[in-house]
């Protein structure tokens, strides 16, 4: 069914939100929201009913539910001054007050289209990315469902990292054997990034190119190339699109955190606040983690029910005290506070899952952590961040060959994520634990090379010198720990790390104490 009304369309087939055919980028929850004041717009709706149809009658606050409304507002061109489209009825509800017309989706006619200058087709407030149908370049039109296969794919995937805008299949695939330059699709469709690539078959042997384009600026973020062999090709695909989808993640918050770095202070909004806050988080330092702590707060003060600031502020609060920058005690009830609202918030997020199961973790309550930590990877399989992060909950709980599967897959997944010195470091803890002392100080140095100063790194390189009786190595990966944790002790070791099996809390305790701690 298609709702139009003043110059927006509203697809609930599509689950699309748009204004003279530019997509709107409207999280789940609001555009729901939305749908149900319209679908009942010859009444007042409760919030208890709201409660009830949106969030399935689970608990909800009163800032959540006006955060909301504030959302569904702005993303249909009204606001709570005016209230000409969603009005709010004093100690009963709110009702959709605006003058609207319904067909059918499949019979729509097409819209009248009424040539503009460009700057009419202003971008969504967040970030809307296109996949075009990847080029056959096989020469067999039989094979053009595999490239096909490969751009739906990918499309899903990435329809799951809900803070992103992704336009649907059927308008992407319009230009499926069309010579048409990217900045009129992104012109044309309403986004700022396009993925484009090929398909190249040849007997048993695929290569597949992709790239991700900012059309805003003109530049590659990213472009990868991939050969495979085609013994199970549906397996090729999932392969593919999963390698693809998780190399792509986090060159878009990369990109939008340097489009927030150039915003003036006082127009940054909540996923601004957010996009600088993951810049610093990235630098896994001390500095940096207190200051994406600061934006993060004002992210909540913008936005009090924004899940993915909330999930970010638990998780950093408990990484600076993993870290040894914080004192964990004080910490964990901040960081608890801040992960259970943002489950309450918004259950559907990943990264509040994450935030959550990285406090289980310190409450030593392993079983929760690792429940949430899966619940987390469900809601988006290509989170690299939280296989790591899983990989080490699952070393903690003594299941040291899980979590140096997860911290390699972490890796695979996405070898230029801005924290994979954070995975290397998970899969030297992982070798550490499991005896492999050079396997440990090799990926402790692929980490220390990605990030010096990555304490977690150090730790393990000095915990493996000792224990391979390398004195030169062990007294040299001593002084880089005493440079980036001064106050390292085996007491603070014993206190501070959940090692849930004595024999990993005394084995570590050994590597540390032969190179040198006390």
């Amino acid at each position: 069914m298609q709702f139009l009304f003043r110059d927006h369309l509203l697809d609930t087939d599509r689950r699309e939100l748009s204004r003279e055919q530019v997509p709107i980028a409207v999280e789940p929850q609001v555009f729901d929201l939305v749908v149900h004041l319209m679908q009942n717009r010859d009444r007042v709706v409760s919030k208890d009913e709201l409660i009830d149809k949106i969030w399935h009658g689970r608990s909800v606050s009163e800032s959540t539910l006006t955060s909301r409304i504030n959302a569904a507002r702005k993303a249909i061109g009204d606001n709570g001054a005016s209230q000409a489209l969603i009005r709010t009825i004093t100690r009963k509800g709110f009702r959709f007050v605006g003058d609207v017309q319904m067909q059918l989706g499949a019979s729509a006619p097409e819209p009248v289209r009424i040539a503009q200058p460009q700057a009419a087709f202003a971008l969504p407030d967040r970030p809307a990315i296109a996949v075009l149908p990847f080029t056959n370049m096989s020469g067999e039109a039989e094979q053009d469902y595999f490239s096909d296969g490969i751009s739906e794919d990918i499309i899903t995937a990435l329809s799951k990292l809900r803070w992103f805008f992704v336009v649907a299949r059927n308008s992407s695939f319009v230009y499926k054997g069309r010579a048409v330059h990217i900045h009129e699709v992104a012109r044309e469709l309403g986004v700022r990034y396009v993925v484009e690539g090929s398909v190249r078959r040849s007997g048993e042997r695929v290569r597949i190119s992709a790239q991700l384009n900012d059309v805003s600026t003109g530049s590659h973020l990213w472009a990868e190339r991939y050969d495979r062999d085609l013994a199970d090709i549906f397996a090729v695909q999932d392969e593919i699109t999963e390698a693809i989808v998780a190399a792509i993640e986090p060159q878009l918050y990369a990109a939008e955190s340097f489009r927030a770095q150039q915003k003036p202070p006082g127009s940054l909004d909540a996923w601004d606040l957010v996009m600088r806050a993951m810049s610093h988080y990235w630098r896994i330092n001390r500095e940096d983690n207190a200051a994406a702590q600061g934006l993060l707060k004002e992210a909540v003060a913008v936005d009090s029910a924004y899940g993915k600031a909330l999930g970010l502020l638990a998780t950093s609060h408990i990484f600076g005290a993993h870290m040894g920058w914080a004192d964990m005690a004080a910490t964990l009830p901040v960081a608890e506070r801040a992960a259970l609202a943002a489950v309450e918030a918004d259950r559907e997020d990943a990264w509040a899952h994450h935030g959550l199961a990285y406090t289980y973790l310190f409450r030593r309550r392993f079983d929760d952590a690792l429940a949430e930590f899966e619940l987390a990877l469900r809601l988006n399989p290509n989170f690299a961040m939280a296989h790591a992060f899983h990989g080490v909950t699952l070393c903690y709980a003594g299941r040291w060959q899980d979590g140096d599967a997860a911290a390699r897959h972490a890796l695979r997944l996405s070898p230029r994520d801005p924290l994979a010195a954070i995975y290397c470091g998970v899969a030297a803890y992982a070798r550490f634990v499991g005896r492999d002392y050079e396997g440990a100080v090799q990926m402790a140095r692929e980490s220390m090379r990605q990030r010096g100063d990555f304490v977690g790194a150090h730790r393990v390189l000095a915990a493996a010198a000792g224990m391979l009786g390398a004195p030169t190595l062990a007294a040299s990966a001593l002084e880089g720990l005493r440079r980036v944790q001064p106050d390292v002790s085996l007491a603070w070791i014993t206190r501070e790390l959940p090692m849930l099996r004595e024999e990993d809390c005394v084995h570590y305790l050994e590597g540390l104490r032969r190179a040198g701690v006390t």
